[in-house]
């Protein structure tokens, strides 16, 4: 199975191209949501975002929606996997 998706959701050149007039940035997840099924969490690489924060996508996706956390800098390129 091959899954596409992007490197992230919150992009302000997307505005009005990919998201369309009128939608909030709130909602921006909810939209994409719509026209791929996964998405790569890029945040994760510099700091791991909340649980609550993980709960809000959790619920602002459809059931199957796949989140790719991008593992820690620290771990790839700090430590370098040691």
């Amino acid at each position: 199975m091959i899954w596409v998706g992007t490197s992230g959701w919150q992009y302000a050149s997307w505005k009005n191209r990919f998201y369309p007039k009128g939608v909030p940035q709130r909602a921006w997840l909810e939209h994409y949501a719509t026209r791929f099924p996964v998405v790569e969490v890029n945040n994760s690489f510099y700091m791991l975002p909340k649980e609550t924060t993980f709960d809000r996508w959790r619920d602002a996706t459809p059931e199957g929606f796949l989140f790719v956390v991008k593992a820690s800098r620290y771990i790839t390129h700090i430590r370098r996997l040691r």
